[in-house]
């Protein structure tokens, strides 16, 4: 299940049914679950820690060096979950401190060129389209979609569900549930199609369209009035909507309006 030309350090753990292709390295300190495929010419680096069927296309790096300047040398991790596929010319780096490793659910789908800088937490079922970067000190939740040749700034969080619109500049977080496109993003509407498929019931879309109406419509309204507003209708009893009203209060850098 090794091809004969990859080289792979003694100090690698490689599990069950691991397939390994031509060209590929795999580094010290590098762990891999059970039925991963390396295609070929695959760079691995540690420490990182990878679980079952992780699937890497050619050309993938994952695991390098951060590229933060404040990086001094000391040991630092990447952790992966289970099922996620790293696409041709993927990019992954493992954190900048001892304390935080890059993380990485499980069900993801990196496209050609994306790119996840240092110290990023992702969670589980998202997708980042072809040439996306994702700055250092991102959080990407559950089910969220980044198109093709999007940039998010660092310290940036994408709430789950949402979608981020091809060749847009994300800034601030992106809300939950919700659409943003443009340079500089903003909120564009509700990610409707995006949560009739994953089965949202017709009552959860009403009061997440109901939230959007009263958070994101009246741009010029103070965001706070706008939750206040929102707090006192039914529809925050709703909870994708407490959600949403969560993320917002604990924003650090504003939400995209």
């Amino acid at each position: 299940m090794i091809h004969p030309t990859a080289i792979i350090s003694p100090k690698a753990e490689l599990g069950k049914n691991v397939r390994v292709g031509p060209y590929c390295t795999i580094g010290a300190n590098v762990t891999l679950g059970d039925d991963c495929v390396l295609h070929s010419h695959v760079v691995l680096e540690g420490t990182s820690t990878f679980g079952k069927n992780n699937e890497f296309f050619p050309f993938a790096a994952i695991g390098g060096k951060t590229q933060d300047l404040k990086y001094i040398g000391e040991p630092t991790a990447l952790e992966v979950g289970d099922h996620n596929v790293f696409r041709e010319n993927s990019t992954v780096h493992r954190g900048t401190f001892e304390e935080l490793p890059t993380r990485i659910g499980s069900h993801n789908l990196l496209l050609c060129y994306s790119h996840i800088a240092h110290d990023c937490q992702l969670g589980d079922h998202i997708i980042l389209s072809n040439s996306t970067g994702i700055a250092g000190h991102v959080t990407i939740e559950d089910h969220a979609i980044i198109s093709g040749f999007a940039a998010v700034h660092q310290f940036c969080r994408v709430g789950k569900h949402a979608i981020i619109g091809g060749l847009a500049k994300v800034i601030q977080d992106v809300p939950p549930f919700m659409i943003v496109d443009g340079h500089p993003a903003s909120t564009r509407g509700v990610n409707l199609v995006g949560l009739q498929r994953r089965g949202f019931s017709e009552t959860d879309i009403r009061d997440i369209k109901s939230a959007y109406k009263r958070l994101f419509l009246k741009k010029d309204q103070n965001l706070a009035n706008s939750l206040g507003s929102l707090k006192a209708t039914s529809a925050a009893n709703n909870a994708h909507v407490e959600h949403l009203i969560h993320f917002i209060e604990n924003s650090q850098r504003g939400v995209s309006r």
